[in-house]
């Protein structure tokens, strides 16, 4: 079985905000914790993906955690360190409170919100993520390529006309961010950029640059 046929497969995703030992189970009744904050910051953009959080979490506990039945499919879920004294079921119904609350009265989703943790940046920016950590891995620019412009060219020719131009969007969506030269580093190395710019180009402007590539590439439709 495979993670994309598994039957909690938004839970698994909301859960692997928790994988970081300071992210662990630190929600309570009155308050989202850091890992469900930042869940909770990524479903404003897309609310459905908090209703199906709380219908795989009701499937699970309606079965429960360590039924038979569906224990191939909780074997793909990452583990949360629930606090002394405290179960996982337990945890999960405080996590479905909160999703619950958030579906009431689902808030507007704030674009200028910088991510707070490693997890939410790459769900904020899965396509940019996608593009920096598997063509400027470290590495990649003496392993594969000879050059930026070859990876670019290499991504560009490979990859779908779709997901290329969800990056471009991010791009610009992740230079809106008020940030720092510093912070859009750290932005970027969390995204999966290993390898620096080209020599002398700083990090916002090869950003812009590689913007202004994708969208020509796109324009003139280059296979």
């Amino acid at each position: 079985m495979t993670p994309t046929d598994d039957r909690f497969q938004e839970l698994r995703r909301l859960l692997q905000a928790y994988e970081q030992p300071s992210h662990g189970f630190d929600d309570t009744m009155e308050a989202p914790g850091t890992a469900l904050g930042a869940y909770l910051r990524v479903a404003a953009f897309a609310p459905e993906r908090a209703a199906r959080a709380v219908r795989e979490i009701q499937s699970l506990l309606a079965v429960g955690l360590f039924s038979d039945e569906i224990a191939d499919d909780v074997d793909l879920l990452p583990r949360i360190h629930p606090p002394q004294g405290v179960g996982v079921e337990d945890c999960l119904r405080v996590i479905q409170e909160h999703l619950e609350r958030f579906l009431a009265a689902p808030p507007s989703p704030r674009s200028s919100f910088r991510p707070k943790i490693p997890w939410e940046w790459r769900e904020r920016f899965p396509a940019l993520a996608q593009f920096l950590g598997a063509y400027f891995y470290q590495g990649s620019l003496e392993l594969e390529y000879g050059s930026h412009a070859e990876a670019v060219d290499d991504y560009l020719s490979g990859e779908p006309a779709e997901d290329i131009g969800k990056a471009a969007a991010e791009i610009g969506e992740l230079l809106d961010l008020d940030q720092s030269e510093d912070q859009l580093r750290e932005a970027t190395t969390t995204l999966g950029l290993e390898e620096p710019p080209p020599a002398g180009v700083p990090l916002r402007q090869w950003l812009v640059d590689l913007q202004g590539l994708i969208r020509h590439h796109l324009r003139a439709g280059t296979p």
